[in-house]
């Protein structure tokens, strides 16, 4: 019998799986190493250079960024078929990074693939676990104590097969990426939504489900369809009030929560130069809540000095003599162009309940007393993945200063979450931190906390209607502290400092005065911070465990009693047949994120347990029939319950069931679990106006079947007693529609058509059951 190891060979040459590590040590023209945690893992210029002159050649024409560096990465440059918005691209990422709720999964499906080892550079990045309830150290212990059995799966799974871990205390996902492994011109893909943080330092950077990630970390080439690109010109340059984040604020009130969809959004233009590294990772994470596949900046001098400031000067130097593909080619194409004068732009307040509701600041007040939003503030929020760098803390600490020299503390509630060991470190160093305690915030842990739901928030009652301020990306309905009352609006850290501050919406720092302890009116001046730390960064504690060189020794275990943790059992493979007389579980009306299919907050402690965690499913989607979340009817007993117990009584008694949608369904999160769940649970299809490009992608990859209505008005020809039969799946093939026959309860027919998006490699995956069982096919064979 052959080796072990030359098994793993011919298997990842059966899969088309990347020689990665002989490939990137011979083929170096400058050997400088990805990260300092992987001396031996190389940037790979040379070969983005190569791949893109090939390209260049081929298409003739000028080049966006976002397309060097895709195109750069291509499996198959010569050969690939390029169109944006229709090809399917193959591309070879460099890098993986997971988040702690979204690992477990990933990581449970790659056991399951068999393979030893992970192909590329892997991470684990524990952030989302940690409740805020006290503050930073007690929080930090008590999450270590409740979710041990997760940490050290995860921390034994990292070990064993090659992946680096970030225990919890490390700071937020995004923060450490931007600290030690994004780069211009990386393409990195991370199971989390708001990957494209990284496209502050010049990377395209993309959020996946776990099954994406299990494919690249598997060495299997990973499909993307080429991309549109969005251009967004800047102008002008950034002062005063005005934020980096104000930027993104004013794109999304423009392209809205479905606007990005199938696009990168390229940033460019001489107002580029006026905003800090971080001030750019700001803007491109939250362009995860347009829809946008990324965002990306060209890289330019405050990329260099960032680098160069967190202990990667050589990449600096590298990505010099490699500028020219590192920036877009003069005279290139945009699908979209937006130009924003940056000298214009007034500081932005989004909100409620959408990230894309824009209104100035100095409107708000107004607004929020015709609509009848409640305008005092309970609580001000800063920090989380999008605000947490060193500068937006540093402009926070500048407002607060002002106040305190005027006698005066917050009226609101406020807290601060750092974004990462080193930025918690820096600031307390440089006094940052106690300037914010001392005008009455409370610094919790370096972790994601109340941006993702995480908040044990006790100074209001479930259904009170209220108000907050944070500098988060996100602000659906609940998503904060599960009270669908909470009116949550996202500002820049400055804007929320001066909010709390004044305790109402109706304040503008622009124009309006406050009054100090000694009775006389002020008004705050625009803060000005340093967007580094003038010292070096303090690197805190040591919060990384490096894999093992040799880990046959190191276990994995599961246990089959866990409540955290369960080993994945394989979908059931296509029957080959049509699917027959569907039951609609839920007929959804209005916006449904992924938040609705899977909530988060107290449910993120199951998501390594498949079945416990489906007891979420959609329970917060809205119901057309009654109106109501969590409240379907059974179509056997005819009786209303909550929307898993109805799942689970179709799946016991052997009924299929499809679920019916509108607008952009699935947009928000990454969560892979929101496609797992109603797969675990019987569903087959999901039938929508229109979906959100994440979660579209984690439904083909177990299996469902994520179809659009080929006429949206249709949707209203389809009432919750329907049961619907679809045609064609025999002859499924790419860009041919599927037939739908709506059969009511009269005896009546009609049929309808349903577009999708699957290309050959997606049907296989569908026949199959699921991407998972397909891998497993081509390792059998």
């Amino acid at each position: 019998m052959a080796p072990y190891s030359l098994l793993v060979t011919r298997l990842q040459k059966a899969l088309g799986v990347r020689q990665y590590h002989v490939a990137s040590v011979l083929c170096q023209r400058a050997k400088v190493a990805m990260s300092h945690f992987e001396p031996h893992e190389y940037i790979r210029y040379d070969l983005l250079e190569k791949n893109i002159d090939i390209v260049r050649k081929r298409l003739n024409r000028p080049l966006t960024l976002s397309e060097k560096i895709v195109y750069g990465h291509l499996d198959e440059p010569a050969k690939q078929e390029i169109e944006r918005g229709k090809t399917y691209l193959r591309l070879r990422p460099d890098r993986v990074a997971m988040q702690d709720a979204t690992a477990q999964m990933a990581m449970l499906q790659f056991i399951s693939s068999g393979l030893p080892k992970v192909a590329v550079p892997s991470t684990i990045h524990c952030d989302h676990l940690i409740e805020a309830q006290l503050g930073g150290e007690k929080d930090l212990r008590r999450a270590k104590d409740i979710n041990q059995e997760v940490y050290n799966f995860l921390a034994t799974a990292g070990a064993k097969y090659g992946v680096g871990f970030w225990r919890p205390g490390s700071g937020i996902i995004h923060q450490i990426i931007l600290e030690n492994y994004a780069y211009p011109g990386v393409l990195l893909i991370g199971t989390d939504s708001h990957t494209p943080n990284g496209g502050g330092l010049g990377g395209i950077c993309i959020g996946v489900g776990g099954a994406d990630a299990v494919d690249v970390m598997a060495g299997i080439p990973w499909e993307l369809k080429c991309p549109k690109v969005i251009g967004v010109k800047l102008t002008g340059s950034l002062s005063g009030w005005t934020s980096p984040k104000d930027v993104i604020l004013k794109v999304a009130g423009i392209l809205t929560v479905k606007g990005g969809t199938g696009a990168i959004v390229e940033y460019h233009g001489p107002g580029v130069d006026s905003i800090s590294c971080t001030g750019m990772a700001t803007i491109c994470n939250m362009g995860a809540e347009i829809g946008a596949t990324t965002s990306v900046f060209p890289y330019n001098h405050r990329m260099k000095k960032y680098l160069s400031k967190t202990g990667r000067e050589d990449i600096a130097k590298l990505a010099d003599e490699y500028k020219d593909h590192l920036v877009p080619d003069p005279g290139c194409h945009y699908d979209q162009l937006i130009e924003i004068n940056l000298s214009e732009l007034k500081p932005h307040i989004n909100g409620p309940f959408t990230p894309d509701l824009a209104h100035p600041v100095a409107e708000v007040g107004a607004v929020a007393e015709k609509e009848g939003w409640p305008l005092d503030i309970r609580v001000g929020l800063i920090g989380s993945c999008t605000n947490s760098s060193y500068e937006d803390m540093g402009r926070s600490a500048a407002v607060a200063k002002q106040a305190l020299a005027h006698g005066l503390k917050c009226k609101s509630q406020f807290t601060i979450t750092p974004g990462s060991e080193q930025i918690r470190a820096t600031i307390e160093r440089d006094g940052y931190a106690q300037i914010l305690r001392e005008v009455g915030g409370i610094v919790l842990a370096n972790a994601c906390g109340p941006c993702i739901g995480q908040w044990d928030r006790k100074d209001i009652k479930k259904g009170e209607k209220n108000t907050i301020v944070t500098s988060y990306n996100r602000n659906f309905t609940g998503r904060n502290d599960a009270n669908p009352e909470t009116h949550a609006f996202v500002t820049s850290p400055e804007i929320v400092t001066a909010l709390a501050i004044a305790g109402t919406l109706k304040f503008n720092p622009e124009t309006d005065f406050l009054t100090g302890k000694d009775g006389k009116k002020f008004k705050l001046e625009a803060p000005d911070a340093d967007e580094l730390p003038r010292a070096e960064f303090d690197p805190g504690q040591d919060t990384y465990q490096h894999p093992p060189k040799d880990s046959s020794g190191q276990r994995v275990d599961v246990s089959p009693t866990s409540q955290r943790l369960q080993l994945l059992e394989p979908f059931d493979k296509w029957d080959g047949k049509d699917l027959e007389d569907l039951q609609i579980l839920i007929k959804v009306k209005g916006k449904c994120t992924t938040d609705h299919i899977s909530a988060a907050g107290p449910w993120l402690k199951f998501r390594g347990h498949l079945d416990n965690i489906s007891n979420n499913l959609l329970i917060g989607a809205i119901n057309i029939e009654n109106g109501k979340a969590n409240s379907v009817r059974n179509a056997v007993t005819q009786e209303f319950g909550p929307v898993p117990d109805t799942a689970r009584y179709y799946k016991k008694h052997g009924i299929r069931w499809v679920v019916i949608g509108d607008e952009n369904y699935g947009e928000g999160s990454s969560r892979e679990h929101a496609a797992l769940e109603p797969r675990h649970l019987g569903g087959r299809a999901i039938i929508t106006k229109s979906f959100a490009r994440i979660h579209e992608t984690n439904l083909k990859k177990q299996g469902l079947l994520p179809l659009t209505f080929a006429d949206p008005a249709d949707y209203n020809k389809i009432h919750p007693v329907d049961k619907l039969t679809i045609q064609g799946l025999k002859d499924f093939a790419p860009g041919k529609p599927l037939k739908c026959i709506i059969k009511h309860p009269n005896g009546t027919q009609e049929t309808i058509l349903l577009n999708h998006t699957f290309n050959e490699t997606q049907i296989e995956w569908f026949r199959a059951g699921s991407a998972l069982n397909r891998m497993k096919e081509l390792q059998q064979h």
